[in-house]
């Protein structure tokens, strides 16, 4: 009531979906680009171009999560399946159900799967080694994680449609480029949230660095090439503002 500049960076960003478009587009023709090169060539590309590609999308699925691309709930579900569609792994629509439960119950276990599990914190403890390798392999254990939630309808016409179009999309990548383009899919898939610079934002936003607040905010040069997904307070506090509104949030409420 005291603030309605803040609510009026409400409301979805019909823009995302044409980063969507662009960003989708670039990444099929790299992997095509790369088609006839040597594995450890697609490697590098896959670490210092494509991961910063497959980040973006997964940003993009999270503002389709919270309907900041289009009004219509259908129209922000597909915009997440186009841009899960380089992913290799369907995922989009059942981060959808699980990631709104976060926001709802953020640090309930039974609840929020952005919670590590207590087996998971047994098994790294506080060894670098075991801590860089479930940074690594931090896909996996993202993918386990919502069997524990309670009270999430997993399987769902849209839950159906997501798969079927990435698995398509997989399949077509193989017969129509050859296996170098589906390798390099994948390791940018594997980069993008795993061992990578941008892999660090899962323990910026809710790892416990200070007692005193689980939710924390990174204002550096990552957020470019991430679309402000370290502005994380800020998406927290109003989850209806798009990303690229975040920064006009942070100068009104420094």
């Amino acid at each position: 009531r005291d603030h309605p500049e803040v609510r009026a960076l409400f409301g979805p960003s019909p823009m995302s979906f044409a980063v969507i478009v662009g960003v989708v587009a670039f990444q099929l023709g790299l992997a095509f680009a790369l088609r006839d090169q040597p594995v450890w060539l697609v490697a590098i590309a896959a670490w210092c171009v494509g991961a910063f590609c497959n980040h973006a999308m997964y940003v993009m699925i999270h503002e389709a999560a919270h309907n900041l691309i289009f009004r219509r709930r259908y129209a922000n579900e597909l915009s997440a399946i186009l841009a899960d569609s380089i992913n290799v792994i369907p995922a989009a629509i059942s981060f959808r159900t699980y990631h709104l439960k976060h926001h709802a119950h953020q640090g309930v276990l039974e609840l929020d799967a952005d919670l590590a599990s207590p087996w998971e914190a047994r098994l790294v403890g506080t060894s670098s080694f075991r801590k860089a390798l479930w940074l690594m392999l931090f896909p996996v254990f993202a993918m386990i994680r919502p069997a524990r939630v309670r009270s999430i309808r997993l399987l769902t016409g849209w839950t159906l449609l997501n798969w079927l179009a990435v698995i398509a999309v997989d399949v077509l990548v193989l017969w129509l480029i050859g296996p170098t383009a589906p390798l390099y899919l994948f390791l940018s898939f594997l980069f993008s949230i795993g061992f990578h610079p941008l892999g660090a934002r899962w323990i910026q936003e809710h790892y416990l660095i200070s007692p005193e607040q689980e939710t924390y905010s990174y204002y550096g040069p990552l957020n470019r090439v991430a679309f402000n997904v370290g502005y994380h307070n800020e998406h927290h506090d109003f989850p209806a503002i798009p990303w690229n509104r975040l920064p006009a949030l942070k100068r009104l409420a420094p």
